[in-house]
């Protein structure tokens, strides 16, 4: 099989594909527009506190994960009920499985904000106090 010459307008027509595709997540996942909204709200917070490089990359990264996540399980759902739309235990454990992996990429997530917020929240919260004594 000979590979395809690279095209542009292909590459580019990929990235319209993918962006279709976070859109569909958006609107038709509940738990994404959850995630979605905690993840503008992590990056406001980074900005407010003014993470340290190294910071920003443990956040977005956990941030993109979460979110990378929550696609996939998504497209697993889609798959599923489209093979089998009639209750089958090998369905549902598929379904199970990947819901619990964006159960750990979140509940890691949260692991990576408390270690990189809370130090900047609680020296914010030193200095608070200690202008208003």
């Amino acid at each position: 099989m000979r590979a395809k010459p690279f095209r542009i307008s292909e590459r580019m027509g990929s990235f319209r594909h993918a962006a279709i595709g976070v859109v569909t997540m958006l609107r038709t996942q509940h738990n994404a527009r959850i995630q979605a909204v905690a993840a503008i709200l992590v990056v406001a917070l980074s900005f407010a506190l003014r993470l340290a490089p190294w910071e920003w990359c443990a956040v977005l990264l956990a941030t993109g994960l979460v979110l990378a996540a929550e696609g996939l399980n998504t497209a697993i759902e889609e798959i599923a009920d489209l093979v089998s739309p009639e209750r089958h235990p090998a369905v549902k454990a598929a379904k199970d499985v990947a819901a619990g992996a964006v159960l750990i990429a979140a509940l890691m997530a949260a692991a990576v904000g408390a270690l990189v917020f809370l130090p900047h929240l609680a020296n914010l919260a030193v200095a608070f106090l200690a202008r208003a004594s």
